[in-house]
C-alpha cells in the first residue's frame, strides 16, 4: 500500500479530486458536507495499476493547519493541489513550507479546475515554487474533478510515484501516531493512523505513550477489510482491548513495548530560518503530535527544544516548528540527540554546539555514560558507534581506565587486608558500578582472577605480616622435626595463629591445612605416601598412625585427603591401599 496526503489552499478541490479518484467521500462530518469545507482529516482509498493507494485528505483553511500537519506528518508522499482559476495562494505557501520542513521528497502536482481556466500558467508558477524545496521537480498534471479530464494521466503519475517511494522496514519497532480515536459499539476503542514502519498483528501488545500501559490488539482493519496482520506502509485501524477512547487522542502514539524512550528535551539541527531569528516559544510538530516548545539557541542551525510534554523520539526523527502567531513554518528540524546533557554552566550551550558540530552524537553519548546497553542505543535511534563488550557499547578509553582502576583497588585492598584471600568481587562491582560483562573484561585485561568470590593476582606470592611470619616459622621448625605432629589448637593460639592467619599462611604456600585446626608442612602429603609405602597392604588407620608417628586427630583427615587426591584407595572395610601409577 502507498499512503499519500493531499495539500493545498482551501477550496482548491482537494476533496473533489480524491473523490473522483476513489469514488469515496472523504468528508466524514455532516458539517463538512453541508459547508463544502474539509474540517478534519478524511481517509479514502482505491487501486491504481494493481496497487492500493490510500489518501489522507487534509483541510486547506488556515484555521485548520494543525490538523493538516497531523495528517501530513507521518506520510512520505503528497498530492499537491493548486486551482487553475485562482492560482497560488497563501495556504499553498504554508502547506509547501510544512512539507519542506518535514522533508517530504515525493509528490505529484495536480492543477485542478482545468475546465475553468488555462492551467498552463499556474502549472509553471507552481513548479517554480515547489522545485527549490525538498520535493524537487515533481511531475505535474492538469485535471478537472468535475469533467474527469486528466484523471487517467494523474493515475499514471501516481502509479509511477508508487515505484519511487522507499521500501518500508517491516521489522522496525512500531510507532503508530494516532490521528483519530473513537468507540464502536460492541468492539470498544478504535484508533487510526498511518503505519510508516513495522508490522502489527492481532494479539500484539502496544504501549500507550508515556503511561507505559499495555493494551492487546483485538482487531485490525486496513482499507475497510479485517486483517490478522498489517505491514507498513498502511492506513490502519486498531481495535484495542481495555482502553477507553477518551484516554487516547490525536498526537498520542502506540508503541512496541519497551522499544521507545520518551523525552522532553532534544538537540536538533534546523532547516530553514537561523536559530537566532526564531521566536523562543513555538509549536513542534512530529508525526501527528503538536506540542508547545521552548527554543534555546546553541549555534547557527543548532537548538535545544524543551517540549511541554514528553514524546517518543529517536535520533533521525524529523519535525517542524510552527509559529501560530505569525501563521508560518519558520523551520524544520532533525533530531540529533533525544537525551542531551544538561546545560548548567556558563558557556555550556556554546560547548554543546561545538560538540554537535564536530562529533557523532551517539559517540558523545556513550563517552558521557562510559557504558550504554546496546538496546538503549537502539531505542534512542543510534547504532553502536565504537567498541562493544558483550551487550554493551563502551567508550573507547573505558576498558583501559577500568583495568587500571581494578588493579589499583586490588592493590589497595591487599595493603589494607594482608591476611585476606583477595578483594571480594561483589565489593569491587559495587565500587565500580559497572555491568558484570565489563568487569569480567577488565579483570581479563589485568591478569587478575576470581576464585571463591574474591579477586586476586595469581602471579603474586602473598606476603605475611611480620608477627604472622614469626609464628609460622615457629610452626615450621616444629614440623621439620616431627612432620606429622600437628600443633594443637592451644599451641597455635599461643603463638598467635587463628583461622585467618592459617588461611593466609596456606595461600602463601607455607602451611597445609588438612582439617580445621590441623596444619602440616606443604610437603606432608608426599612424605606420608613415602612412609606408607613401607607398610604391608592393605593397612588400617591404626597402622598408618603408628607408621607416621601421629595421632588419630591427624591421621584420619590426612588419609581422607590422600583418598580425595587419588593417592590411596579406601576399601569398604576401612582398610587402604596405595594407588600405583598404573592402577
Amino acid at each position: 500500500m502507498h499512503v499519500v496526503a493531499t495539500a493545498g489552499h482551501v477550496d482548491h478541490g482537494k476533496s473533489t479530486l480524491v473523490r473522483a479518484l476513489t469514488g469515496m467521500e472523504p468528508d466524514r462530518l455532516d458539517e463538512e458536507r453541508r459547508r463544502g469545507l474539509t474540517i478534519d482529516l478524511g481517509f479514502v482509498w482505491t487501486d491504481i495499476s494493481g496497487r492500493s493507494f490510500a489518501f489522507v485528505d487534509v483541510p486547506g483553511h488556515q484555521r485548520f493547519v494543525p490538523t493538516m500537519l497531523a495528517g501530513v506528518g507521518p506520510v512520505a508522499a503528497v498530492l499537491f493541489v493548486v486551482a487553475a482559476d485562482e492560482g497560488w495562494q497563501n495556504q499553498s505557501s504554508e502547506h509547501l513550507a510544512a512539507l519542506d520542513a518535514f522533508g517530504v521528497r515525493h509528490g505529484v502536482l495536480a492543477v485542478t479546475k482545468a475546465d475553468r481556466a488555462d492551467p498552463a500558467p499556474v502549472l509553471a508558477s507552481a513548479l517554480d515554487r515547489i522545485t527549490p524545496t525538498s520535493l524537487g521537480r515533481v511531475p505535474a498534471v492538469a485535471v478537472s474533478g468535475r469533467t474527469g479530464a486528466g484523471l487517467a494521466a494523474l493515475r499514471a503519475e501516481l502509479a509511477a510515484l508508487g515505484d519511487r517511494l522507499p521500501h518500508p522496514d517491516r521489522d522496525a519497532d512500531v510507532r503508530l501516531w494516532v490521528d483519530r480515536s473513537f468507540s464502536v459499539r460492541g468492539a470498544g476503542t478504535v484508533v487510526t493512523g498511518t503505519l510508516g514502519a513495522g508490522t502489527l498483528s492481532v494479539g500484539d501488545d502496544l504501549e500507550l505513550g508515556r503511561s507505559g500501559r499495555r493494551y492487546p490488539v483485538r482487531g485490525l482493519q486496513s482499507l475497510g477489510r479485517d486483517h490478522d496482520t498489517v505491514e507498513a506502509v498502511a492506513r490502519v485501524a486498531v481495535n484495542l482491548r481495555g482502553l477507553d477512547h477518551r484516554d487516547v487522542g490525536r498526537g498520542d502514539a502506540l508503541l512496541a513495548p519497551g522499544a521507545w524512550r520518551h523525552t522532553r528535551e532534544l538537540d536538533v539541527r534546523l532547516r530553514g530560518e537561523k536559530t537566532e531569528n526564531l521566536h523562543r516559544d513555538l509549536v513542534a510538530h512530529v508525526g501527528a503530535a503538536a506540542v508547545p516548545c521552548r527554543v534555546r539557541p546553541l549555534g547557527t542551525d543548532l537548538a535545544r527544544l524543551t517540549l511541554a510534554r514528553e514524546l517518543p523520539l529517536r535520533a533521525g526523527d524529523r519535525g517542524l516548528l510552527r509559529d501560530p502567531g505569525e501563521h508560518s513554518v519558520p523551520a524544520g528540524f532533525d533530531v540529533l540527540d533525544p537525551r542531551p546533557p544538561a546545560l548548567r554552566r556558563r558557556g555550556a550551550a556554546r560547548a554543546r554546539a561545538a560538540e554537535l558540530a564536530g562529533d557523532d552524537p551517539a559517540d558523545a553519548y556513550v563517552r558521557r555514560h562510559g557504558a550504554v546497553a546496546i538496546t538503549e542505543l537502539h531505542a534512542l535511534g543510534w547504532t553502536v558507534p565504537g567498541a562493544r563488550v558483550g551487550r554493551w557499547a563502551v567508550a573507547d578509553e573505558l576498558p583501559r581506565r577500568l583495568a587500571t582502576r581494578v588493579a589499583e583497588l586490588v592493590s589497595d585492598w591487599r595493603e589494607r587486608h594482608p591476611l585476606s584471600a583477595g578483594l571480594p568481587v561483589e565489593s569491587l562491582r559495587h565500587t565500580l558500578d559497572v555491568p558484570e560483562e565489563l568487569l569480567d573484561a577488565a579483570l581479563a585485561d589485568t591478569g587478575l582472577t576470581v576464585r571463591d568470590g574474591v579477586v586476586a593476582d595469581p602471579t603474586r606470592t602473598p606476603r605475611l605480616p611480620e608477627s604472622v611470619e614469626r609464628a609460622v616459622r615457629a610452626v615450621e621448625r616444629r614440623l621439620a622435626r616431627e612432620p606429622f605432629a600437628a600443633p594443637e589448637a592451644g599451641d597455635l593460639a599461643e603463638v598467635g595463629l587463628g583461622p585467618k592467619h592459617l588461611a593466609a599462611a596456606e595461600r602463601a604456600g607455607r602451611l597445609l591445612r588438612i582439617a580445621d585446626g590441623v596444619v602440616l608442612a606443604p610437603g606432608a602429603l608426599d612424605e606420608a605416601v613415602r612412609v606408607l609405602t613401607g607398610l604391608p597392604e592393605p593397612f588400617t588407620v591404626s597402622q598408618a598412625r603408628r607408621a607416621l608417628g601421629t595421632t588419630r586427630r591427624v591421621a584420619v583427615p590426612l588419609l581422607e585427603r590422600l583418598d580425595a587426591e587419588g593417592r590411596t584407595r579406601r576399601a569398604s572395610d576401612g582398610t587402604r591401599t596405595l594407588r600405583r601409577p598404573h592402577t
